[in-house]
């Protein structure tokens, strides 16, 4: 793995290429006129860089500076001879390697590929091989950021995806796990004075446990559509009043008042509905009080939800009413929605939850 976080592999074709092509390139220096001696280092030398192109997958600092000493060699001995294969080889190591270390590399390809033509004072190639060492190097350290950003996206986009699950698992499971918890509390209290209800309180928790089993079921099966690209059924604004009664039906009565009509995204209507959901379940679990409303309206642009119960909120810091996922789960909510959140004591008396989801804003959030 390379110091930025990021690794590429040079893939077996791209190398074979390389070393095939590296050859074809450097046999025209066996026709320049000269001594049996040097032809029969030049073959040397192509033998060399060859195999320093076979090992550069696995060993790249190795193999490229074995390609950039052979690419100084051929200069010195035929001065005609440029260094392709060594710019090739330099922009696939920055490539393959971070910047801080391809650097390094760009550095010794410098003295390498311009030190002969400036020791013959040849004064324009060198200015070109320089300009092309700089070219060659920028093109592959590039492609090597292009690749690391795509692949920090993909991780981003995975580490969100993880926290939408967590957050909508939660949602599934609190409101349902919290009504169970409060009805079996009941029944245990009366269960000697008044069996009958105790029956009933007991029946309403195994509905409510009924009720968390499909919503975990419908979850999971939402989850597995999203990843092939297809959407189960989502709870909406009108489920919201069938909300009402379930956290009526566990100990809280909940008045559920609707406003105004309008077209709104499902993703506004699940964030709403969420919002609602998980107000109710902090109001039932920890307000202690005897009633709740729930204000959903429609209009001017946005939906405003406002959940407020008649408990101790105002002697209860607002940090206290839920769990570590409740307000801070309700405020991301609204915030991926482009929205706005508020939750505190009521002036009134009790606590109060509002939120208001832009409509327009809302069609490109993520529920």
């Amino acid at each position: 793995m390379g110091g930025d976080g990021y690794t590429v592999r040079l893939a077996p074709r791209w190398k074979r290429l390389l070393v095939v092509g590296s050859v074809v390139v450097s046999v025209p220096v066996l026709v320049f006129d000269g001594p049996l001696w040097v032809r029969a280092v030049a073959c040397g030398l192509i033998a060399v860089q060859a195999a320093g192109l076979w090992v550069l997958d696995v060993r790249p600092r190795a193999g490229t500076a074995i390609v950039l000493a052979v690419s100084a060699g051929f200069q010195v001995l035929v001065p005609a001879f440029g260094p392709g294969v060594a710019f090739v080889v330099l922009c696939t190591f920055a490539w393959l390697r971070p910047a801080g270390e391809s650097l390094w590399m760009l550095a010794l390809a410098v003295v390498a590929v311009c030190g002969p033509p400036l020791a013959q004072q040849r004064w324009l190639p060198a200015g070109l091989w320089l300009v092309a060492c700089l070219l060659a190097w920028s093109w592959g350290a590039q492609a090597r950021a292009r690749g690391a950003r795509r692949v920090a996206e993909r991780r981003q986009a995975a580490l969100e995806e993880r926290a939408r699950i967590a957050r909508e698992l939660h949602d599934v499971l609190s409101h349902t796990v919290s009504v169970m918890v409060v009805q079996a509390a009941a029944a245990d209290d009366i269960f000697e004075v008044n069996p009958g209800k105790a029956r009933e309180a007991l029946r309403r928790t195994e509905e409510a446990g009924r009720q968390a089993l499909a919503e975990l079921r419908w979850f999971l099966r939402t989850v597995r559509d999203d990843q092939n690209g297809e959407s189960g059924p989502q709870p909406t604004l009108d489920d919201v009043a069938e909300l009402g009664r379930t956290v009526s039906a566990a100990g809280l009565p909940v008045e559920v008042l609707r406003e105004g009509e309008g077209e709104v995204p499902m993703a506004v209507q699940l964030g709403a509905y969420r919002i609602v959901q998980e107000a109710l379940t902090n109001a039932l679990r920890h307000a202690r009080g005897s009633s709740a409303t729930v204000t959903v309206r429609v209009g001017d642009g946005a939906v405003e939800v406002r959940v407020r119960d008649d408990g101790n909120g105002g002697t209860v810091p607002s940090a206290n009413r839920g769990s570590g996922q409740g307000l801070a789960g309700m405020r991301e909510r609204a915030a991926l929605l482009g929205g706005a959140f508020a939750a505190g004591p009521h002036p009134g008396g009790g606590f109060e939850v509002s939120a208001r989801l832009p409509i327009d804003e809302g069609t490109g959030g993520h529920a």
